[in-house]
């Protein structure tokens, strides 16, 4: 009987620490990523901040947290990362981008795993082309949301009037449609009712929030949770009620995936886009109807250097969260990842083959995640390049190098703040890294 019970063990413990790629098509988990946009370092409850986020923070808590999650400084290449599994400079991308973003026929997260038998949706922020160059085109089954960037919470209108879109963004399944209602409200409508719709596959669910990006207009119910808070600016108060808005409407669809017993096997991503953004006005777009209504306080990145649109940490280091209870224990990953690591991750954890013909930039990060490895076996390294910089990093030294020829160097275990440039102090390190990203620049298109 001893004998039996230990062996009973054993194969539990295996199964449990089994590779995904093991894992019977059946037992294979939903993924649902949900990205909020503009979400700075220290904008959320478990990072220290004042902002009242008890389901995020939930998720945090039960699941691993990411210390050093990376992406780009905006917004359309870091999403151009997380379908493609590569650095944005390969197509191009080096800031919010319309048009074909994405070449047809690429590879995507969605488009690999539904040809591994997921059933793949996005709603909200798209923002990687303009039409005809929409979700369904990149391998999503169902779409919903708005094509563009920043659109107003209510009007659901783009900031301003172009050839491509004449304002119009909102759309289900690549056709534009009239929705009444706040985005955050009507996205978190749809992510429910498409996690309570009954299916015989596992379920990939994109899910890009416009909040806290401007511009911002929330209800009372929201703002009222900050009333009493005399020192916050009034639109840090009105950022703050949209992420708790945020924060509430991922709790209804935590609600769901219990509700539906799907839970369990739900694997959560919680990542940002990139860095908070300090302020923002406007006297003309959006019909001007936020001439009246700047935002001088926005994001926190705190303490982190710098904000969206930098090579600095503040623009590229986010929050980032790691929840599957069937699978991960609660924890802190303490080394580097990047958003592009997450399609070979995702799709070693769906047990689909890697394709060898995709140049992937990133890697897969599953080891760290169950932690089987917890230090890679040499250093990562990673690659940014946006309009006027480009930086790299290796191990713990970041090389920012600028198009005029300026150099700055930082030891980032010893100086995450970046308050100390050692270019002069370390040439053999600069010019180390500069044979590094000259590499990396060799695989971009011009």
């Amino acid at each position: 009987m001893k004998r039996l019970l230990l062996l009973v063990s054993v194969l539990i413990f295996c199964q449990a620490w089994m590779s995904p790629a093991q894992i019977a098509p059946r037992e294979r988990p939903n993924i649902l990523v949900i990205v909020p946009d503009d979400l700075g370092w220290s904008d959320v409850g478990y990072q220290g901040s004042e902002i009242f986020t008890p389901n995020i923070d939930r998720l945090a808590q039960t699941g691993k947290i990411l210390e050093q999650f990376y992406v780009m400084p905006t917004c359309t290449p870091t999403r151009v990362s997380l379908m493609t599994g590569r650095f944005p400079s390969r197509f191009s991308v080096l800031a919010p981008a319309y048009g074909e973003v994405i070449d047809l026929g690429t590879p995507t997260l969605p488009s690999l795993l539904r040809e591994a038998g997921y059933f793949t949706a996005i709603v909200g922020k798209w923002h990687m082309g303009s039409p005809p160059y929409t979700p369904l085109r990149y391998g999503f089954d169902r779409s919903y949301g708005y094509f563009d960037g920043q659109i107003d919470p209510y009007t659901h209108e783009y900031k301003t009037e172009t050839n491509l879109t004449d304002r119009k963004s909102w759309h289900r399944d690549d056709r534009y449609l009239e929705e009444e209602g706040h985005v955050t409200d009507l996205l978190t409508e749809e992510a429910v009712r498409l996690i309570r719709e009954k299916r015989e596959t596992p379920f990939f669910l994109y899910l890009a929030h416009h909040v806290p990006h401007y511009p911002l207009d929330e209800p009372e119910k929201y703002l009222s949770i900050y009333a009493d808070r005399p020192t916050m600016h009034p639109s840090r108060k009105l950022f703050a009620a949209s992420v708790s808005h945020l924060d509430e409407g991922i709790g209804k669809i935590l609600q769901a995936l219990e509700e539906t017993g799907q839970r369990e096997n739900t694997l959560i991503l919680f990542l940002s886009d990139n860095g908070g953004q300090k302020s923002w006005s406007s006297t003309e777009q959006y019909r001007g109807k936020y001439a009246d209504k700047p935002h001088v306080v926005l994001g926190n990145n705190f303490p982190l250097r710098g904000w969206k649109g930098d090579l600095y940490e503040g623009g590229i280091r986010v929050p980032g969260i790691v929840n599957w209870p069937a699978k991960l224990s609660a924890g802190k990953i303490r080394v580097p990842i990047h958003m592009s690591d997450w399609l070979p991750t995702l799709l070693e954890i769906s047990g689909t083959a890697p394709q060898a013909t995709i140049p992937w930039d990133g890697a897969s990060v599953w080891k760290h995640l169950a932690g089987l490895q917890e230090k890679p076996a040499s250093p990562r390294s990673f690659y940014w390049k946006i309009k006027g910089a480009s930086a790299v990093r290796e191990g713990d030294w970041k090389l920012i190098v600028r198009d005029n020829g300026q150099r700055e160097l930082y030891q980032l275990q010893e100086d995450f703040r970046e308050s100390r440039d050692l270019s002069r102090q370390q040439p053999e390190v600069v010019d180390r890294l500069l044979s590094l990203l000259a590499g990396y620049q060799k695989g971009d298109r011009e």
